[in-house]
C-alpha cells in the first residue's frame, strides 16, 4: 500500500488531473441505484494522496500549493457530480428542439459549478495538511462545511452529499435522527479516508481505532433502533398509492388532458382486494391533474364520485391565483386535500421552487440569453410564503413536501401536530436513470430524521409508504403502473428535533477541526 500511495503522490500534472476525476467519479457507485458504498473508502484515500503529493512538493509555495488543493478537490468534484448527476440532462431532450442546447450546461455545467465546493474542501484542510491523522480530519472538516454550505448557497442543491453514501440501507440510516445529514456526511468521510494512512503508516493505529469505533457505533445505533419496540396507542391509516406512469411527453401535450385525468380516476377507482380494508386516502403525485381544477367544477364532481364515504384524495395539483384587472395570474405548485363531496378542504403550495424547472433565476439576464422554463407556465411559479400543514377530516395533518424540497433538511420545520411527511414528486422527467432512486433515498431520510411515516407519490416511480425508520412498507417500481393499497402505523418516535441536528452537526465539525489542529500542531512540534 506505501508504494501504492507513492506511486500516486509521484504522478505528474496530468495523470494527477485524470486520477482526480476518476477517483471521484468512481464515488458515484456507493450512491443509489447501485449503493456500494465500499467505493468511497477507495475513492477518499486516493484523494488523500493526491493532495499528500502537493503538500510533499518542496518546490511548491504555500499559495500554489492552496491552488492546487483546490484544483484537485474541484476534479474529484467534477468526477463525483458528472458521473452522480448526468441524468438531468434527460429532461431536455423532451422538448429537444427547445433545450437540447442546454444540454452540455445541464451534464457538465452544473457538476462543474457544484465541484467548486469540494475545491473549496481540499483547499481549506491544505491549510492543515501533514502526514498524519490531522489531513484526514481536516478533509472531513472540510467536506462536512461545504456539504451545509451545498444547503443554501445560491437557492441551495445538496443532492448527492457524501452522508447519503453512508446510509444506503435502514440499518445505516438511523443516524441521522441525532446528527442530520451534514453530521453523517462529516464523519462518513473521516471513515472513508481512513485507509490512506496505509501509505504512510503515522496514525494508522490511532486512526484505524478511532473508524471501527465510528462504524461500530454507526452500525450498532441503528441495530438498536431497527430492534427497538415502537411505540403503542399510535392510529393506523390505509393508504392507496396511484401511479400512472405517465409519459411526460404526453403531459406535455394539451390534448390528451382529459384522457390523462381519466386514467388517474380510472385507477383510483379498483376494487381492493378481497379481505383488505377500504383506503382512507387516496394518493395521486404531483401536478396530476392536468387543468386549474377550481376552474372545472365537473372535474370535482366526478373525483367525489369516485371517493367512497370517509375517503380523501391528497393530488398535486397548480392552483392559479388572480391579481386583478389587467394582471396575469400567479400560478403555484401545490397539493390538495379534496374529501368525498368534491370539495377543497385543505391545500399547500410549494415553497422551494426547482430553478429552470418552475423558475428563472436571474430572470431578467438569463431569459434574453435564452433560458427558459422547463414547465411553460406564463411567467413560471411563485413560490409560497410558507409551508401550510395539510388539515385531514379525521384530524390527521400532514406536512407537505413537493418533489425535490425533500432535499433540504434544515428547510424542513416539522410542528408537532404533524403525523406523517407526504412527499408527491414527478421524476418522470428523468426517464430509467439512477435520478428517481437518490432522490427516494433522500425522502427516506427525511422520515428517519423526522422520526415520522413518509407518504410518498410519484408520477412513474418510485411510490412507496416508508415507516419512521425508513423500512418501505409497500411501494411501486419505477416505471410500474398501477396502485398499491397498504396500512401503516401513524406514530412519531424521535427524540431530536432540527435544531438539535444542527447543534450536533456543529459539535461534530468543532471535535473534528480540534482533532486536525492538535495533531497538526504535533506534527509541528515534532519536526522541530
Amino acid at each position: 500500500m506505501e508504494r501504492l500511495a507513492g506511486r500516486i503522490m509521484l504522478l505528474g500534472r496530468a495523470r494527477r488531473a485524470c486520477l482526480a476525476f476518476l477517483a471521484g467519479a468512481l464515488g458515484a457507485f456507493g450512491l443509489p441505484p447501485f449503493g456500494f458504498f465500499a467505493v468511497f473508502f477507495v475513492s477518499f484515500p486516493i484523494l488523500v494522496w493526491l493532495l499528500d503529493g502537493i503538500a510533499g512538493n518542496p518546490d511548491r509555495s504555500h499559495t500554489l500549493g492552496l491552488r492546487s488543493a483546490f484544483f484537485i478537490g474541484w476534479l474529484f468534484g467534477f468526477g463525483y457530480f458528472t458521473a452522480g448527476l448526468w441524468w438531468i440532462g434527460n429532461a431536455l431532450l423532451f422538448e429537444a428542439d427547445q433545450f437540447a442546447w442546454a444540454l452540455p450546461l445541464a451534464v457538465l455545467g452544473l457538476p462543474a459549478v457544484l465541484a467548486l465546493f469540494y475545491g473549496l474542501a481540499t483547499m481549506l484542510a491544505r491549510l492543515f495538511w501533514s502526514d498524519g491523522l490531522s489531513r484526514i480530519a481536516a478533509l472531513a472538516a472540510g467536506f462536512g462545511l461545504v456539504e451545509w454550505l451545498r444547503s443554501f448557497v445560491a437557492t441551495g442543491f445538496p443532492w448527492n452529499a457524501i452522508g447519503y453514501g453512508a446510509m444506503p440501507i435502514p440499518l445505516m440510516m438511523q443516524s441521522a435522527a441525532p446528527l442530520g445529514l451534514f453530521g453523517v456526511s462529516t464523519l462518513a468521510v473521516l471513515v472513508f479516508a481512513m485507509p490512506a494512512l496505509l501509505g504512510t503508516r503515522k496514525g494508522m493505529v490511532s486512526g484505524f481505532a478511532l473508524a471501527g469505533l465510528l462504524i461500530v457505533a454507526h452500525l450498532g445505533y441503528g441495530a438498536l433502533k431497527l430492534v427497538e419496540p415502537l411505540p403503542a396507542g399510535g392510529k393506523t391509516l390505509t393508504v392507496r398509492l396511484v401511479q400512472p406512469a405517465i409519459d411526460e411527453a404526453r403531459k406535455l401535450e394539451n390534448s390528451d388532458r382529459i384522457e390523462i385525468f381519466n386514467h388517474h380516476l380510472a385507477l383510483s377507482a379498483q376494487p381492493v382486494e378481497p379481505g383488505k380494508p377500504e383506503p382512507d386516502i387516496i394518493v395521486w403525485p404531483e401536478t396530476s391533474i392536468p387543468f386549474i381544477l377550481t376552474d372545472y367544477p365537473d372535474a370535482l364532481a366526478r373525483i367525489a364520485d369516485v371517493l367512497k364515504d370517509g375517503q380523501v384524495l391528497v393530488t398535486g395539483a397548480v392552483r392559479a391565483e388572480e391579481q386583478g384587472a389587467g394582471q396575469p395570474p400567479r400560478y403555484y405548485n401545490s397539493i390538495y386535500v379534496i374529501d368525498d363531496k368534491g370539495q377543497i378542504i385543505s391545500a399547500s403550495d410549494k415553497v422551494h421552487l426547482t430553478p429552470f424547472g418552475e423558475y428563472v433565476p436571474y430572470e431578467g439576464v438569463l431569459r434574453r440569453i435564452g433560458f427558459d422554463n422547463l414547465i411553460s407556465l406564463p411567467g413560471g411559479f411563485s413560490p409560497a410564503a410558507q409551508r401550510t400543514l395539510l388539515s385531514l377530516p379525521s384530524g390527521m395533518g400532514f406536512y407537505p413536501l413537493i418533489c425535490y424540497e425533500a432535499i433540504f433538511p434544515d428547510e424542513i420545520q416539522i410542528p408537532s401536530q404533524a403525523n406523517a411527511i407526504v412527499n408527491l414528486t414527478n421524476d418522470a422527467w428523468f426517464g430509467m436513470t439512477p435520478g428517481p432512486y437518490q432522490h427516494f433515498l433522500q425522502a427516506r431520510i427525511r422520515a428517519v430524521e423526522a422520526g415520522l411515516p413518509l407518504i410518498r407519490g410519484a408520477n412513474n416511480g418510485i411510490s412507496a409508504l416508508v415507516d419512521v425508520r425508513g423500512r418501505i412498507i409497500s411501494g411501486l417500481s419505477l416505471n410500474a403502473q398501477g396502485v398499491v393499497d397498504a396500512t401503516m402505523d401513524i406514530i412519531r418516535v424521535s427524540k431530536w428535533n432540527n435544531s438539535d441536528r444542527k447543534l450536533n452537526f456543529w459539535l461534530v465539525m468543532l471535535v473534528v477541526v480540534l482533532a486536525a489542529l492538535i495533531s497538526r500542531m504535533g506534527f509541528i512540534f515534532r519536526k522541530n
